[in-house]
């Protein structure tokens, strides 16, 4: 072989190389999402009263949230198959598919123009906060007409054209529900020109008034109303019953409010029809559906969000369903460099990556049970079910032969999560304990007891030590147990939940609460060392350590309400997933729609190349 040739080969088996060290393969982390999950939307059109329905698309894919063109012969919806929530058009016959937007930012709520020539919708391009935007459909031109936090909902542009109304929680700070750690919403209606002027609050109700729609005067406008409080109900997929929300009228001149007359229930997303009806959804498990203001009724089931053809007489709407998912489900990521997948709540991987602990409810039963789940073969199993305590996931133990988790009533883990409103002896609530089972389910036996409220265990990685939370009429913080001895030591006495031991020993991660939200910390197993990794609004939590300790998943609710509850059938549809470095810098999104997501978990890679810190 000449030597040019040997130089050619040598060349290429460098560049394969270099290419090879330079693009490794995407780190995988797993996070769990509450309320809707993949598989679950599908977009229908029917006749007002519900006859002759039909899906609008032969394919469908995640596919919600649709409008009726001004001309009746076009629909424009949002959709997720091609990864993020887009914009999408379709002839009112189901052909014709068309994508509109493209951008990796959450994208949805259109509404047509009055002359059908553009669209007012929402984005989260460049702020990733939900504002209002405009999008010219021939020219695919966009242009943000709101921005900063708060969130901007449900815009709809007025019949003369001059403004467009959308519902919006700026200037407030959502506050907590009464005696819980979840976030109330509050909206008002506001109005604002196309062009980004003149904007104006409309209702100052204190308490929430979403998804206005306007009557052919332009003078008025239709939305659903409720307190603060009611929220909590809104967001749920059947609300309790005798939980309400009332239909209202809003005059633009004063602002003044008028009921407008309907059924009981929970009611959202009103439309005003020819012959001065009204339609809007009723949420709940029974007779759950379109109704209409004169007393007669529509399509049936989960409809999240209906438009009526300008006509009146047909109606699309996406309703929920419930498949079964397969135990990992590939999400999208904003960065390649990420996989995300969806799991169960609470994913522990295994060292080997062949197997990851969640918990999930087990048909039957009424608590949640720990569960093994192998995605090779696609097996989801009982690792240890209690008969009346709930099994919170903890971890493995590092040589993969032992498991240890928590088990207690429901509102003894979630009580460590709202201090603001429970005194520290009020939070036990019968207690929660630490326990330890073996990898093939025997051997199980319970490392506390008594009354304190002991959760969220976490492995040395020598496997000698356990450092988990707990409260109780004796303090709180995080506690270290030497797993020989049982002896327990303090490590903090703060108010601090979510510790996780870095695979590397040196650090202790946790959540510590302050001021009513949560940030994260580090800390030295010894006590020494605090470091406050973030410092953002809102609560960052739920967090997940990579299998070499250089970087952290975590879920945060920072970017804030990306629509109005009551479309989300989710406890808190704020929750996004970040990554950071350990130290609390690079932090970047990963997650961006207005879905509930959180507890992330990583799946082992090879060997990191970083050899300390």
């Amino acid at each position: 072989m000449s030597y040019n040739s040997q130089m050619r080969i040598l060349t290429v088996a460098v560049t394969a190389l270099a290419f090879l060290w330079a693009a490794p393969p995407p780190r995988k982390i797993s996070f769990a999402r509450a309320g809707v999950v993949p598989g679950t939307m599908q977009l229908f059109v029917s006749a007002s009263d519900g006859s002759d329905e039909h899906p609008l698309l032969a394919a469908p894919h995640d596919d919600y949230d649709a409008v009726w063109a001004p001309d009746g012969q076009s629909i424009v919806f949002t959709s997720d198959r091609n990864g993020s929530g887009d914009l999408f058009r379709v002839n009112a016959d189901g052909s014709g598919l068309t994508q509109l937007t493209s951008d990796t930012a959450y994208e949805d709520q259109a509404a047509f123009s009055p002359d059908g020539e553009q669209l007012v919708f929402v984005s989260t391009r460049g702020s990733g906060y939900a504002d209002i935007w405009t999008l010219d459909i021939a020219s695919r031109r966009a242009k943000a007409l709101t921005s900063g936090p708060g969130g901007d909902y449900r815009p709809a542009w007025s019949p003369d054209g001059k403004w467009i109304a959308f519902s919006s929680g700026r200037g407030i700070t959502a506050p907590f529900a009464e005696g819980r750690w979840e976030r109330q919403q509050v909206a008002e209606i506001y109005l604002i020109r196309p062009d980004g002027s003149g904007m104006k609050k409309v209702t100052n109700t204190g308490g929430f008034c979403g998804s206005p729609k306007w009557m052919n005067d332009s003078r008025q406008i239709l939305a659903y109303c409720s307190t603060a409080q009611q929220t909590m109900e809104l967001r749920r997929s059947a609300p309790d019953p005798g939980s309400e929300s009332r239909l209202v009228s809003i005059d633009m001149t004063t602002g003044a409010l008028t009921e407008v007359h309907a059924g009981p229930g929970v009611k959202m997303n009103p439309s005003p029809l020819p012959g001065n009806d009204v339609g809007y959804i009723r949420k709940g498990f029974a007779d759950a559906g379109i109704y209409y203001a004169s007393g007669s009724r529509g399509p049936r089931g989960p409809i999240r969000a209906a438009a009526w053809s300008p006509d009146g007489k047909r109606v699309v709407f996406h309703r929920r369903s419930t498949p079964t998912l397969p135990p990992l489900v590939k999400m999208f990521s904003r960065n390649p460099n990420y996989e995300l997948n969806l799991s169960g709540a609470l994913p522990a991987f295994s060292s080997s990556g062949k197997q990851y602990l969640s918990m999930a409810r087990v048909p039957g039963a009424n608590v949640a049970a720990l569960k093994v789940n192998t995605p090779e073969t696609g097996r989801s199993e009982v690792l240890y079910q209690d008969k009346t305590r709930n099994a919170f996931v903890g971890g493995w133990s590092p040589r993969g032969d032992k498991v240890v988790f928590a088990l207690g009533g429901f509102a003894a883990f979630f009580d460590g999560f709202h201090s603001e409103f429970l005194k520290p002896g009020d939070r036990v609530e019968g207690g929660a304990q630490i326990a330890i089972i073996n990898a093939d389910g025997s051997g199980f036996q319970e490392l506390t007891s008594g009354a304190d409220n002991n959760a969220f265990p976490s492995y040395s990685p020598d496997g000698d030590r356990l450092v988990f939370r707990s409260f109780g009429k004796n303090g709180q913080g995080l506690r270290i147990m030497n797993l020989e001895t049982r002896a327990v030591t303090t490590l903090t006495s703060d108010y601090d939940n979510f510790p996780l031991w870095s695979p590397r020993g040196d650090l202790i991660m946790f959540a510590r609460q302050i001021d009513g939200a949560y940030d994260i910390f580090t800390i030295k197993p010894d006590g020494t060392s605090l470091k406050r990794l973030t410092n953002g609004k809102g609560n960052d939590a739920h967090m997940s350590w990579s299998f070499d300790g250089e970087s952290i998943a975590f879920a945060s609710s920072r970017m804030g309400f990306k629509d109005e509850v009551a479309y989300t059938d989710a406890p808190q549809p704020y929750g996004e997933i970040f990554v950071m470095r350990y130290d609390g810098t690079h932090v970047e999104q990963l997650t961006d729609n207005q879905w509930e997501e959180g507890t992330p978990g990583w799946e082992p890679l090879a060997p990191s190349r970083v050899a300390g810190r």
